[in-house]
């Protein structure tokens, strides 16, 4: 049972909006229409050209703000309203939220909500602690969205575990992994380490591969948003904040792409960096381990030392940087657009079939 049409909520951050058009690509190709309605600040001309490029796909801004940026917590009659008009307007058989309160809008069809990162399990991995006080409408808004959910998705099991851990019991837990059909264009590797995204990002752990930067004899290029107050400080080649052709065309160029990440549910930028053949040196996180095993080396986020030894280690051998390319180009294949939509579709079909068997009961 295929939906006809799929009202799909996104943010234009980084990860989600490259899986939301992903996703939307691969569901556009068997003829689903899908509604992308932008939560927080609206797309840049070159996203939104990338966006309405999709046949079927209607591309909405809605006037609301991150739920993570929001202190009033769950949605406002006034922003349940805009949600519930969108969805009268488009008649959708399924909603997909990719952010948590929007799920409690009151819709009458199934809703699939996606997590892709939350501020607990955020907290708890950056910081070490539980959700400040501060952060209680947050939860709250979170709280709701989950109750309402028909089905949730997280994108690993290590993920899915520290949701459960977070939050309890969630709505017919599953998990599907994030993918991308990318197309690279091949390109001789050069001597250099990439590392890339929200570099103020604490969960990120940038600041480590920026410090060894001078012991290395290959240079660390930084792409991505600049931490507050630290772009003279680095001793590091910047590349600034990049449209996603250009760094997929850096990090076919790049020799190795390191992410000593402390928080990671999935990492679209390392499995993109795997496709461009780029050997991983990845923090060493449950989440990242499952994805990528064999196919990169772990550091400890906290081990500064072990970083360098490790980077040392591969500029030294060619034969294992060469070796350790291939095998995370290999594991990249896994996780394709193709499969990841072959997923949700199927998901989409046991929600719809639940549904209708549930009206029929009642």
């Amino acid at each position: 049972m295929t939906p006809r049409r799929v009202l799909m909520t996104t943010d234009t951050a980084g990860g989600v909006w490259t899986y939301a058009l992903e996703l939307a690509r691969g569901l556009s190709a068997v003829g689903v229409e899908i509604m992308l309605t932008v939560i927080g600040p609206g797309p840049s001309e070159a996203q939104r050209a990338e966006a309405i490029a999709i046949p079927g796909l209607v591309l909405v801004v809605a006037k609301l703000e991150l739920e993570w940026q929001d202190r009033a917590g769950p949605l406002s009659p006034a922003a349940q309203q805009q949600l519930l008009g969108l969805a009268s307007a488009f008649e959708p058989d399924i909603v997909h939220c990719n952010g948590y309160r929007e799920a409690a809008a009151g819709f009458a069809v199934p809703v699939v909500l996606v997590a892709h990162s939350c501020v607990r399990t955020w907290w708890r991995a950056c910081r070490g602690e539980e959700l400040p006080l501060g952060w209680s409408a947050y939860a709250d808004g979170a709280r709701a969205g989950l109750a309402a959910a028909t089905a949730l998705v997280a994108p690993s099991d290590a993920f899915l575990a520290d949701l459960s851990a977070a939050w309890g019991p969630l709505p017919r837990p599953r998990v599907i992994h994030n993918g991308l059909d990318i197309q690279v264009r091949p390109a001789a590797k050069q001597p250099f380490i990439l590392a890339a995204g929200r570099l103020w990002d604490e969960a990120k752990n940038v600041a480590p591969l920026a410090t060894i930067a001078p012991d290395l004899p290959w240079t660390v290029r930084l792409a991505g948003e600049l931490p507050p107050g630290e772009d003279s400080a680095w001793p590091v080649e910047w590349a600034g904040r990049l449209q996603r052709e250009q760094l997929l065309r850096v990090m076919s160029e790049a020799a190795i792409y390191v992410a000593p990440a402390r928080y990671e549910p999935f990492g679209l930028a390392i499995l993109e960096a795997a496709a461009a053949g780029c050997a991983l040196v990845l923090g060493s996180i449950p989440s990242l381990i499952e994805l990528w095993g064999d196919a990169a080396r772990f550091v400890a986020s906290g081990d500064t030392p072990a970083l360098r030894r490790t980077l040392l280690d591969l500029i030294d051998d060619p034969e294992a940087l060469d070796r350790l390319q291939a095998a995370a180009r290999q594991r990249a294949g896994d996780f394709s657009g193709r499969r990841m939509v072959e997923r949700y579709l199927a998901l989409y079909a046991q929600v719809l079939r639940d549904a209708a068997l549930e009206d029929r009961a009642a």
